[in-house]
């Protein structure tokens, strides 16, 4: 019956509504409506309503009363039209399942009023199923190994399979692992199309392949079309992701291969014979099952437009299921986003204004569960549990063409002094002022990967609240656009996600809007002239507040490429801290990151970016962010829970947290969640305020009662880690004038790359170095010498002495794209080794030089001795064991023409061979110290790092000029060294020398 929610006309016409029903009701229930009723007319003589009833076992030629209830949807929307909107209606399902013959479509003419509603409800929620399947009834018989066959009807197609209400796995290589739940698909191959696996298949046309991206930046989708002569599968398809790269190498799993059916739940449909192949489990009793198969994608649409829209209908209390997957159609580019998408879903809405969503579950459909397409407004998404979903749980997309110079490939960009500086959307074709409130979201992306439990793009003013999000493969909350902001996200709890792809965080979200360019340096341009650019998309603040986040493959909150104007505070961050990357106005207060901190990725200058009163419990880990120009608005006065109070002053130079306090904040019960903090903390001192730790989530009692909550982590300290990884200054490296360093942490999601691929990173080209005359740029990531892939520094300085002297061709990555630099002419590395000192042919050992040669740092021996033109087997004068940036240095008496510095070692105790050494020149005509850093001083010419190369009892090295030129003119030569052992033993030197030009 519903209750009496308030004394409005509304409410009253629903309590006073007559019923149409398929079932019997009870005689007291009828009794009081009818008293409940009498009163109201008495009370006006004006109110009308009407209530349908619709039954399984009714009839479309029925009435629709309770005694005589009809039996369809369709039916009764038909009896509602007539008079929808003029009276309160209410169409009643009783219990049972509704397989819905085509796609329930709504119209403008379908529409009620505020004063007027129309209501589609359960009579007992969660009991009335609307299904896009069908029941099939089936003999049953044995083939063979396990397998089951039944006949089907002639011209069944059959997207998914059901057995008592659970969707069954199509047949698939590599087998499904329920327990890898962090594993690409759970369950992978490299060799899922290879020749040799694709022998065995007779005919694998209608077969599907799902890989994950090279970067696992979401996943790609492929339609089996046939076989090569040569054994080669063909395939179709791979337009599911905005960012193609092509399949992971690895990462890799096929579906709908007959050949493949070996394992309980996997089944195969060969429509050419009408045949059905199912593999029981072991205590399925297969005459007693329930089959049903999926027929329809959309089981239920609204379908209106900005001038006619669908009003004021609600559904309520149903359980849906039975929507057939879309992975093949998800293709239409969203803007700039890594995003395509099927604009479509189990519910579709478009152009509509107060449709209401209630109490519903979206169990196990095949594509997105609710999607809100286009004009939209005050849609209400309430009270529903949506879980295993193939695609995502609820999507907001405008119309591209309501934006203000859209673009959609990441590497298209506008001129930016020819944009439109109109700010806002162009129409009102988009979804707007709408809310999913209170519902319960879980199994986030089960066929496809690039996913969300909630998605945005190119919608303003959509609140999410009180809503649990756990169980994804990519996101829980996605904003692929902050077009046009105004969004509110609070009360949430959202963890276990990003679980099977890569570089991502549980909210994320893309600021790619009309002033980002692809080249960081345009925007930063055009915004130093107009200063509002940022905000001609994103007009409204988006607020992200009162929530907990736990994601441990990513970021907790990832707030990527350009996403600008957000608000974000009190929220418990369990993992992976606060991501702001190349975004403006974005403030941060009052979160607390549990073991970790904030990550600024590639700042903008002038961004006006606030953080503060926050508590970290690592330093801020800054992927080249901070600099005197970037540091924004302010960065300063949070709290660090950590040992070593340097790790709070770690971006100090740059005037970050320059008032920012260390200490224990004291939090209340860590173990259990409780991460507020005492009376009498020292965090109250920046400004820090408690807020509530039992407020995270869906709250309705029975979607709260089946909910998981995060694991909550033990408090961890980071210092000692922090300490290791910066004290080892010895470790940098230098190639053609530029530092370089391998990638770690952050970096590769910085740079855009995978892990399995690395890359060396060019930390600074200054003006005048070789390698920006060569046409390199800072930042930019060499991945590949003359075809030879390399991921870490270790792998180029081997690539570079193997080749030796010849001409390069560099693969490199610049603002993630891909490109190649060519040097013919440039210094190389030349590496021998020998049996004996006499066996030196390329490197013969060197005359005495009589140069002074000192030495910085612990070391045991004279320095002298590197310039007696002896190699001998000892240690020479060696480094102490944990010296981690001795070095040497040697005066040539007058500024020279440097052509090679070259260096000799012996293997002592059959480790201390290898060089790891950088080489620096210096023109001063005094001494000019040790501060190799010191660019006024130091020219640094490049490191060579022999460790990987084969070993021999002695072993030269050189940096060389090319034939006829020179490394520069200096006085000074310094080589400063590092460990070669896992236990910190430095190189046994025995010669050091310079070649000059006279």
């Amino acid at each position: 019956m519903g209750s009496l929610v308030g004394l409005s006309s509304a409410a009253m016409k629903e309590e006073c509504s007559t019923k149409l029903f398929l079932g019997e009701r009870g005689s007291t229930q009828l009794l009081r409506s009818a008293i409940f009723c009498g009163c109201m007319l008495s009370l006006s003589s004006t109110l009308i309503s009407a209530e349908i009833y619709v039954s399984p076992s009714g009839k479309d030629t029925n009435p629709g009363t309770q005694e005589q209830p009809l039996a369809s949807l369709g039916k009764a929307r038909d009896l509602v039209r007539p008079t929808a909107g003029k009276e309160a209606v209410t169409v009643w399902l009783e219990d049972g399942t509704y397989y819905l013959p085509e796609t329930l479509v709504f119209k403008a003419a379908d529409s009620g009023t505020a004063a007027n509603p129309v209501i589609y409800r359960a009579v007992n929620e969660g009991k009335a199923v609307l299904s896009g399947g069908e029941a099939l009834d089936l003999t049953w018989q044995a083939y063979e190994d396990g397998i089951f066959q039944a006949e089907t009807p002639p011209g069944l197609k059959i997207d998914q399979l059901f057995i008592d209400g659970i969707c069954q796995r199509m047949a698939r290589y590599p087998n499904y692992d329920a327990e890898k739940k962090t594993a690409a698909y759970q369950g992978y191959a490299a060799d899922a199309i290879s020749k040799n696996k694709a022998s065995g298949w007779a005919d694998p046309k209608g077969g599907y392949i799902h890989a994950m991206h090279r970067l696992r930046w979401g996943g790609f989708h492929y339609l089996i079309t046939g076989k090569k002569p040569n054994g080669d599968v063909t395939y179709e398809g791979g337009w599911q992701n905005n960012r193609p790269s092509g399949m992971h190498a690895d990462f890799r799993m096929v579906e709908n291969i007959f050949e493949e059916l070996d394992a309980p739940g996997e089944w195969f449909h060969n429509a050419k014979t009408n045949t059905l192949y199912y593999m029981p489990e072991a205590e399925s009793d297969l005459a007693k099952v329930s089959v049903e198969v999926v027929r329809l994608r959309h089981l239920v649409e609204f379908q209106g437009t900005l001038d006619t829209p669908v009003k004021s209908i609600t559904l309520q209390g149903f359980v849906v299921r039975h929507a057939a997957r879309t992975f093949m159609d998800t293709k239409e580019q969203m803007l700039r986003s890594d995003w395509t998408i099927y604009r479509g879903g189990a519910f579709f809405l478009t152009g509509t204004e107060n449709i209401s969503i209630l109490d519903s579950e979206f169990d196990q459909v095949g594509g997105n569960a609710i999607f809100v397409s286009n004009y939209n407004r005050n849609a209400l998404i309430k009270g529903c549990h949506i879980h295993d979903v193939g695609g995502s749980g609820v999507c907001f997309v405008g119309d591209p063409d309501a934006v203000r110079n859209p673009h959609f490939a990441r590497g298209q960009n506008s001129d930016l002094s020819k944009i439109d500086r109109t700010p806002g959307p162009k129409t009102e074709n988009y979804p707007a002022q709408s809310k999913v409130e209170d519902c319960l979201m879980h199994g986030i992306g089960r066929v496809e990967r690039q996913t969300a439990g909630v998605h945005l793009s190119m919608a303003q003013e959509i609140t999410v609240s009180d809503v649990s999000v756990y169980d994804c493969s990519r996101a829980g909350i996605n904003m692929g656009d902050v077009v046009w902001g105004g969004n509110v996200f609070e009360r949430l709890d959202v963890f276990d996600t990003v679980m099977e792809t890569h570089d991502h965080g549980s909210f994320n979200s893309w600021g790619r809007d009309r002033y980002w360019h692809d080249d960081r340096g345009l925007s930063q341009k055009a915004v130093d002239k107009d200063p509002s650019l940022p905000f001609l998309d994103a007009t409204k603040t988006t607020i992200i507040r009162d929530s907990r986040w736990r994601c441990d493959h990513g970021w907790d909150v990832d707030l990527d490429d350009g996403s600008s104007n957000f608000d974000i505070y009190n929220n418990l961050m369990l993992h992976g801290g606060l991501k702001l990357r190349e975004g403006f106005r974005r403030r941060a207060w009052n979160n607390i990151m549990v073991n970790n901190s904030l990550h600024p990725h590639v700042w903008f200058k002038n961004s006006q970016d606030e953080v503060h009163s926050n508590i970290y419990m690592t330093a801020v880990q800054d992927i080249r962010a901070a600099s005197k120009g970037a540091k924004g608005k302010r960065v300063d006065g949070n709290f660090f829970f950590v040992k070593d109070p340097a790790s709070k002053d770690a971006l100090a130079k740059h005037g970050w947290d320059l008032n920012s306090i260390v200490g224990d904040p004291h939090f209340v019960d860590p173990a259990n969640g409780d991460f507020r903090v005492k009376e009498g903390s020292p965090a109250f001192k920046v400004g820090f305020k408690n807020f509530p730790m039992d407020q995270f989530g869906v709250k309705k009692p029975s979607l709260k009662a089946i909910a998981k909550t995060p694991k909550i982590p033990v408090l961890f300290d980071f210092s000692e880690e922090l300490e290791a990884k910066t004290s080892n200054e010895g470790a940098l490296s230098y190639w053609l004038g530029v530092t370089i360093k391998d990638l770690a942490g952050d970096d590769f999601s910085s740079y855009g790359v995978a892990k399995e691929d690395g890359g060396v990173a060019l930390v600074d080209t200054p003006k005048s170095s070789e390698a920006k005359l060569a046409g390199f740029a800072s930042d930019d990531l060499i991945q590949s010498v003359n075809g030879q892939k390399v991921k870490t520094v270790s792998d180029f300085m081997k690539v570079l002495a193997e080749i030796g002297d010849t001409s390069l061709q560099l693969g490199f990555v610049r603002l993630q794209k891909s490109g190649t630099i060519t040097l013919e002419s440039s210094p190389y590395i030349q590496v021998e080794t020998a049996k004996d000192p006499s066996s030196f042919k390329q490197l013969p050992a060197p005359e005495a030089s009589g140069r002074k040669v000192q030495s910085y740092g612990d070391v045991k021996g004279s320095p002298e001795a590197l310039a007696d033109g002896k190699i001998e087997d000892n240690y020479g004068p060696v480094f102490a064991n944990g010296t981690k940036s001795g070095a040497y240095k040697m005066d040539l008496g007058a500024a020279k023409s440097v052509s090679a510095i070259k260096s000799w070692s012996f293997d002592m105790n059959d480790n201390r061979g290898p060089q790891r050494v950088s080489l620096f020149g210096s023109n001063s005509a005094t001494d000019p110290g040790w501060d190799l850093k010191d660019t006024k001083k130091f020219t640094p010419l490049g490191s060579i790092d022999t460790r990987t190369l084969p070993k021999a009892r002695f072993t030269g090295a050189s940096l060389n000029a090319r034939a006829g030129k020179s490394l520069g003119t200096f006085r000074w030569i310094a080589w400063r060294v590092s460990p070669v052992t896992k236990a910190d033993e430095n190189t046994a030197f025995q010669e050091l020398s310079v070649d000059t030009i006279d």
